[in-house]
This record gives C-alpha cells, sequence and structure tokens, in this order.
C-alpha cells in the first residue's frame, strides 16, 4: 500500500534528523538523496533547505499550509465594469467615490458575479427568435388572422421594453415589436419611433399634457413654413418633422408654437402650449454642454416670443444674449476650427460648414433686431466669418438674401454705435454738433443698401430695409430745435415712417403675411404709430396732409391689432394707448400752429435712455400723466372694449372696434383681470420700468 503524498511529504521532511536510511527513501517511491546532490532549479525544494527549515517552521507548518479566503476590495458597480474602486470597509464603511458621484449603490456582495455583454445580447436574442416565432403562428394559415395586437400595459412589460411609450393612440404589431427589440440592441430608444416593416411609421407627439397626431404635426410645421418662415429664413424646409424631432427636443415645438398664433382650427392651442414650452426650454438650457440646434431653437423663439402682457416678464433680450453665448462657447464664430471648442476632433463636411455659417449670421441677424426693438445696446459679433467675398471661399458664400439682411442689420448696428454709445455722455448720445455729420454718413451708407437691391427682392426684405430707415430718422427727436437740419431731419422721419408703413400695408391682404409677422417688425410698427401721433399733434403738422396721416395712423392700430395673438396682450394693450393719445390729442384735427415753447418743446423726449425706442417709453409715460388725472378705467379693462380710435366717443360697446381676435373662449383663468392671466402671469404689466405706469401703481418721476 502506497503511502500518501502528505505523509510521503513529512517523511522528507523528518527523514534525515530521525535516522531514516536510504532504503526508506526507495520505499517512499523517491530515489535517494546524497549530500552532494545538487538541488534542482525548476522549483523543487532540495533536502538540505527542507532539512535546514524544518527545525524552524515545525511548529506552525500546518496553519502555513491553509489557504486564505479572497478579499472583495471593489464594489460590485466597480467590479462589473472593471474599474479601480476606493471603497473603505474598515474600520468605517465609506462608498467609493465613482458611486457618489453617479448616485449609485455601493456595496460588495461576495456573491457578486460580472454579467458580460455577451450574455445579455444572447438574451436578448432569444426575446427576439421568441417574437418571431410567436409572429410565424399568428401568421399561419391555421391560425385565424390577427393583424395586430394592443401594446402591453407598461407595469406588465419586459424591462427592456418598458420605453415603448403607452401614450400612443395606435397599435404596435408583433413586427413592430421585433423591430423596437432590434433598435435597443443597436442602442436605439425605442420610445423615439416604432418602426413598421416599410419604416414608415408615424408616432403622436406629447408635451406634458398636449399631444398632437402625425398628421397635426404635418400640418403645424407646413403652416410654418409657408407663413412664419419667410421672416427668417433659418430652417431647412425639405427636413421632415420626424428628423427635427430627432435633432432636438426643444426645436421642433418651437416651430409648432410658432406656427400656433392664429391658428383658427384651435386658437386655444398656443396658450396651451406656452407653459409647456417654457418648462422644456429652461429643463433644455439646464443641460450642459449645448449643440448649434439649440441656437437655431432660440433664433426662432426670440424671433417669435412666446405672448406675454408685460416685458418685464419677457425672456427675450436675455435670452439672445444667451443665444449669442452659446454660439460662441461652440464655435460657432469660428466655423472652420470648430476642432478648437470641441473635446473631440471635428471633420465637418461642406453642408455642414454652410449650415454652421448660416447659423452664426442668423444669430447675429437676431440679436441686432432684438436689441434695436427694446431700445438695448447689441451684443452682436461681426467678426470674419461675416465677411463673404470671393477671396473668402466658396463654404462662406451666403444666399444673396440672406446676405442682404445681414448688411441691413449691420446698418442699424452702425446706427445704434454712432448715435447712442458716447461713452462721454451720461445717457450716451453723441454732442449735438456731431449728430449732423453722422447723419450725413449714415444716409449715404443707407442708399448704397438700397442700390443693392433687385427687383426680384422680396417683400419682406424691403420691410426690413424700411424698418432699418425708421430706426436711423428716429434720432430726430434728440436733435436740439435749434440745430440748422432740425426741420430737415423730421421731414426725412416723416418719409421714413410712411415709407415703412406703405410696406407693412401691403402685406395686409387676405392671405397677407402681416399676422404672422416677427415681434421686431411688431415693434418697429408701434414706434411707426408713436411717431405719428407724435408728429401730427405737433407743429410739424402744418408740413403734412392731415387727412393721409390720419388715414395711416388708423391703419397702423388696425395693423397692431392684426398681428395680437390674444386679448390683452402686449400689442393689444400698446394699441389701446395709441387709441386713447390719439383722441386725447384731437383725432389729428388739432390746429397745427403753435406758439414758440411749443415749438420748442412739442417734440422733445424725456426718456432719452432708450435708443431709439425712447419715443415710445416717453410716449408710454405721458398716456400715464394725462389718463391718471382724469381717473380712466384702468387698460385692462378698456382692451377688452378696445377705443375706436375713428369715434370721438369714449372706449365703450358702441365704440369698439374688431380686433381680428378670437371671441372670448380666450379669457381663460381670469386672463386680463390682474389677477391670472392666460400665459400664467399675476401682473399686467408693461415694459420694465414702465410696468407700474401702465396699471397706476407709480408717481410720474418727470415734470411735464
Amino acid at each position: 500500500m502506497t503511502a500518501p503524498p502528505s505523509a510521503v511529504s513529512d517523511s522528507l521532511a523528518h527523514g534525515v534528523g530521525n535516522g531514516y536510511t536510504t532504503a526508506t527513501f526507495a520505499a517512499a517511491g523517491r530515489p535517494p538523496i546524497s549530500p552532494t546532490t545538487p538541488s534542482r532549479s525548476d522549483g523543487v525544494t532540495s533536502v538540505k533547505r527542507t532539512l535546514s527549515a524544518s527545525g524552524d517552521s515545525q511548529d506552525d507548518g500546518d496553519e502555513s499550509r491553509k489557504t486564505k479566503p479572497g478579499v472583495k476590495r471593489a464594489c460590485n458597480e466597480c467590479r462589473q465594469q472593471k474599474l479601480r474602486c476606493d471603497v473603505v470597509q474598515v474600520p468605517i464603511y465609506q462608498p467609493c467615490h465613482r458611486c457618489k458621484r453617479l448616485k449609485l449603490d455601493c456595496k460588495i456582495d461576495s456573491s457578486f458575479k460580472r454579467v458580460g455583454k455577451r450574455s445579455r445580447n444572447m438574451e436578448m436574442e432569444k426575446e427576439i427568435h421568441e417574437l418571431r416565432r410567436q409572429l410565424a403562428t399568428q401568421q399561419s394559415p391555421t391560425t385565424a388572422p390577427s393583424p395586430s395586437v394592443k401594446a402591453p400595459p407598461s407595469e406588465a412589460a419586459s424591462p427592456r421594453i418598458s420605453n415603448i411609450p403607452s401614450q400612443l393612440d395606435q397599435y404596435i404589431t408583433s413586427e413592430q415589436a421585433v423591430n423596437s427589440l432590434l433598435d435597443l440592441r443597436s442602442g436605439i430608444d425605442g420610445a423615439s419611433q416604432l418602426r413598421s416593416p416599410n419604416a414608415q411609421a408615424r408616432q403622436s407627439r406629447r408635451l406634458e399634457g398636449i399631444t398632437l397626431t402625425p398628421e397635426q404635426v404635418d400640418e403645424m410645421f407646413d403652416r410654418f413654413f409657408a407663413m412664419f418662415h419667410p421672416f427668417m429664413p433659418l430652417l431647412d424646409p425639405t427636413t421632415t418633422p420626424d428628423a427635427y424631432f430627432a435633432m432636438s427636443p426643444l426645436l421642433p415645438w418651437i416651430i409648432i408654437s410658432v406656427a400656433a398664433r392664429h391658428y383658427p382650427p384651435d386658437p386655444n392651442l398656443l396658450p396651451s402650449l406656452s407653459a409647456p414650452i417654457s418648462h422644456r426650454l429652461w429643463a433644455t438650457l439646464a443641460d450642459v454642454p449645448q449643440n448649434y440646434v439649440v441656437v437655431k431653437a432660440l433664433c426662432i423663439l426670440c424671433t417669435w416670443p412666446l405672448p406675454v402682457s408685460s416685458t418685464s416678464t419677457d425672456p427675450t433680450f436675455m435670452l439672445s444674449g444667451l443665444m449669442m453665448q452659446i454660439a460662441m462657447q461652440i464655435g460657432l464664430h469660428r466655423p472652420s476650427h470648430a476642432q478648437d471648442f470641441a473635446r473631440f476632433k471635428e471633420d465637418l463636411r461642406e453642408e455642414e460648414l454652410r449650415d454652421r455659417v448660416k447659423t452664426w449670421v442668423a444669430c447675429n441677424i437676431v440679436s441686432q433686431r432684438v436689441a434695436t426693438g427694446y431700445g438695448q445696446p447689441p451684443s452682436t459679433v461681426y467678426d470674419w466669418a461675416l465677411v463673404t467675398s470671393a477671396s473668402s471661399g466658396t463654404n462662406y458664400q451666403l444666399p444673396e438674401e440672406v446676405e442682404v439682411r445681414l448688411c441691413i442689420e449691420r446698418f442699424c448696428n452702425k446706427v445704434t454705435r454712432s448715435f447712442y454709445t458716447n461713452k462721454m455722455d451720461p445717457m450716451g448720445l453723441v454732442r449735438d454738433e456731431q449728430r449732423g455729420v453722422m447723419s450725413d454718413f449714415l444716409a449715404h451708407d443707407f442708399e448704397e443698401i438700397e442700390c443693392r437691391l433687385r427687383p426680384n427682392t422680396s417683400a419682406v426684405t424691403i420691410l426690413y430695409l424700411r424698418a432699418a430707415g425708421l430706426h436711423f430718422r428716429l434720432s430726430a427727436f434728440f436733435d436740439s430745435p435749434e440745430s440748422q437740419d432740425y426741420h430737415s431731419h423730421l421731414s426725412s422721419l416723416w418719409q421714413s415712417t410712411i415709407s415703412f408703413l406703405d410696406c407693412v400695408f401691403a402685406l395686409d391682404t387676405p392671405r397677407g403675411l402681416l399676422p404672422h409677422a416677427s415681434n421686431y417688425i411688431l415693434q418697429m410698427i408701434i414706434a411707426a404709430g408713436f411717431t405719428l401721433l407724435k408728429l401730427l399733434n405737433s407743429f410739424f403738422a402744418d408740413s403734412v396732409k392731415l387727412a393721409h396721416g390720419r388715414d395711416l395712423f388708423l391703419k397702423t392700430i388696425k395693423a397692431i391689432r392684426t398681428i395680437s395673438v390674444a386679448t390683452n396682450d402686449l400689442p393689444s394693450r400698446l394699441a389701446e394707448v395709441l387709441a386713447q393719445l390719439w383722441k386725447s390729442g384731437g383725432s389729428g384735427l388739432r390746429d397745427g400752429r403753435g406758439s414758440t415753447k411749443s415749438l420748442e418743446n412739442s417734440l422733445q423726449l424725456k426718456v432719452r435712455c432708450r435708443m431709439s425706442m425712447s419715443l415710445v417709453y416717453d410716449s408710454v409715460w405721458r398716456w400715464r400723466e394725462e389718463f391718471q388725472a382724469k381717473e380712466r378705467d384702468n387698460l385692462e379693462t378698456a382692451v377688452k372694449n378696445p377705443t375706436n380710435p375713428d369715434s370721438n366717443f369714449e372706449s365703450s360697446a358702441s365704440s369698439t372696434v374688431d380686433t381680428g381676435l378670437p371671441s372670448d373662449g380666450l379669457l381663460v383663468d381670469g386672463f386680463g383681470t390682474g389677477s391670472s392671466n392666460l400665459f400664467g402671469e399675476t401682473n399686467n404689466e408693461v415694459f420694465d420700468p414702465l410696468s407700474w405706469m401702465l396699471d397706476g401703481y407709480t408717481d410720474l418721476p418727470y415734470d411735464m
């Protein structure tokens, strides 16, 4: 009987010291070892080493041979990802930094085993094969035909397909379920689109409590590109709505909100979308970093802001600055060197490069228009990327229409910086002796832009040019009455106002674009209305035809009310202010001959820090002074029964006019009462410094 290996080892360890002979080694199955036999280098312990260590390790030999259990040094999450883990187990358990940062459950489980990707893929393949087997069974001739099966409830669904939305108002076939699993295996979100066998399935779009069918989405996109796109030709009309939804969660809903303005089939769609889109907007902006699709969304939103009744709650000017900052942060102002602003190298195709240049141009155009309309300094950056010359290469050639509009806004920027950015003046105004010279230079630049227009130039582009001319000539209100060019500048202002309004009224046709005009055009129409009001109730009335001016003013109020999208929104409130001031001034029938004092003061402004829009702010201040003294009804009450400027009576049911708005169906939640309104506001303030003035909340700081 052969001794076990352990016994043999013990015998070898103690043999020499206890008098064992060579025969003893032979009996144990080992060759005899002489003292001169060299030790082997292949790991077998020599007898000499064994004999020398036998006396020291004899007592604890059994303990050294025991194997210690493995120590778990990484948490389950880090072991799954094969990452270094810094978890602390003793004396107090402290989670690792990775689990803290990702808010994961940091724990160590002795029974934990990693699950490889191959295992998960095999499991998904089994599910796919099972679904295909069920589909083949349903389509077999022995089984009753079952064209579709309804999507299972979310709580009963497999966790791997829980992303399939349960709100779809349609049935999901088995083939679509198979395709959705294939998409999930490829990393595609199954909730984004459920494919049909021919890959043409469409889904409803949902934003909070608002759901639009695919047909409604298509209709809103068609409406946007037909009626609103001419004012800001930034987006590609050939791109499908589904492609826009795949690009961004914000941009398509902003397109839909713009198309919902003056939407007869559902007048309540725009008010319903205002709050959800605001939530989506700020949630998107909080998600850093951004991409230039978000910049496009901000361009559209700043062109057609969500309706408000007060600019104190209007974020448009703030969003325009944010738009410019995001655009520069992602490198749109350096389109050919986008990799300098990205974490990875970007190889842009030619069409992508052109789209980035076009987006950067749109940013500057929108930013300039917002600054002009709100009477604020512009945040534009007219740098090398916007220079369109033959030496710049074909990648930077802009469409002719876009290039002309860019030149127009650069002219507006030059006007603002020439007249309203004097660092030596507390209000930023240029000195009187320099105003005439600058006016001559700017007039020459304006004529050069007019010469660039071609016969096929669109009516919208000409409208923007006339708006720029009005912005330029509004500086006449800052001239000194004693200046040599005072009367000539007023005459130029009158001509610019008429030219601009003629272009506006040309769009006021049954199928015209006036109701869909941008917010900037609306602001310039309001400025033109106050210009007519100011000139026709001053000594300047002797120099013009009062009947023509009166007709222009009535049409201006009608145009403002046409653009208004809801009762008591900002345009309707300002139209009411214009109508009341017009009637209080004699409806354009006053005697134009004035005294020397009226010659000096009738056209002077008290508000002088809002650039070309100072006229609007100043006129509303004067309106508040006059109507507060007469204790008239507050503005929201008057807006419900709009004043007819062509009537000699006060605002009443007998003097109301057709505002072109829907009926009282829009007056939900007490909108217009000052408590709560259609757009989720809690007051009815107008303009930031004028907010309290229109509702009688403050005294005037000026001595009128």
